[in-house]
């Protein structure tokens, strides 16, 4: 499925049409169709994302999941991702980390409710 029949069938699912769901995503006249030969700005593709409560993965079809946050955290313990003065972090410190870290995941949550 492209890009642009993956929109049409997402916007017609929402009840939308493609000039409806092209001004409420506050776009140029007729820009939906022409992403059927070209592609779209990355911010013009989010409006749409935005508008049809979607994330832009799964408009562009890297993912059949349509949800727009993330419900998996990614667990990065056990990697050399992080460090602290060039040696990784010590499995305890990790834990402090994780939990500072989920506490203001669900400040940031509070925050926007």
């Amino acid at each position: 499925m492209t890009l642009f029949e993956r929109i049409q069938t997402t916007a017609k699912k929402r009840g939308m049409s493609l000039r409806e769901l092209n001004n409420r995503a506050e776009l140029g006249t007729n820009a939906i169709y022409r992403w059927k030969t070209s592609k779209p700005a990355a911010d013009k593709l989010q409006a749409v994302a935005d508008v049809l409560h979607v994330s832009v993965d799964y408009l562009l079809g890297n993912t059949d999941d349509q949800s727009t946050d993330s419900k998996k955290p990614v667990d990065l313990s056990g990697t050399n991702v992080f460090t602290y003065q060039g040696m990784p972090i010590p499995e305890d410190d990790w834990e402090i980390i994780q939990d500072i870290l989920k506490r203001r995941r669900e400040q940031l949550k509070k925050k926007k409710s």
